[in-house]
């Protein structure tokens, strides 16, 4: 009987963890980073890359590579490196634009003022009176300066 206790405790436990929001959220991160990822790469090696080699005269960054002639003749493949490093800086531009962006958003929705609450009818109706009486009380002390 213990033991079923505890199983139900650690799932209830385990729920709770689950269905918190940053757990979802972290979640949902993931799995678009890696989708997000996979843009950036084919941006980067299908788009980038080959532009980068014309503007080389034609390097391609795949066969970048200095056979080192100790042992067993080691490759260094240091385009496969410049290649990292690119996709890293587009990354980053990337992630920068859409925080930059995000940021905008939440800005501008906090700069927003909210609408003023609409004030009730009783007191727009003792605003108008108040009004009036003043008008006319400044109407009235009006024509008794002219009449003196």
């Amino acid at each position: 009987m213990a033991k079923d206790k505890k199983a139900f405790t650690l799932a209830k436990e385990f729920k709770d963890f689950i269905s918190r929001g940053n757990v979802l959220d972290m979640a949902v991160g993931v799995i678009v980073g890696g989708a997000f990822t996979s843009i950036v790469n084919s941006l980067v090696n299908d788009i980038f890359t080959p532009f980068l080699g014309m503007l080389l005269a034609g390097v391609n960054f795949d066969t970048l590579v200095v056979t080192i002639p100790w042992g067993n003749n080691p490759q260094l493949l240091f385009g496969n490196f410049i290649q990292a490093i690119i996709s890293f800086l587009l990354t980053a531009l990337c992630v920068f634009i859409i925080v930059k962006l995000v940021n905008g958003f939440h800005r501008k929705k906090k700069e927003e003022p909210a609408p003023p609450p609409k004030p009730d009818p009783q007191i727009v109706l003792l605003t108008e009176i108040r009004d009036l009486l003043k008008t006319e009380q400044g109407s009235a002390e009006a024509k008794t300066d002219t009449e003196e």
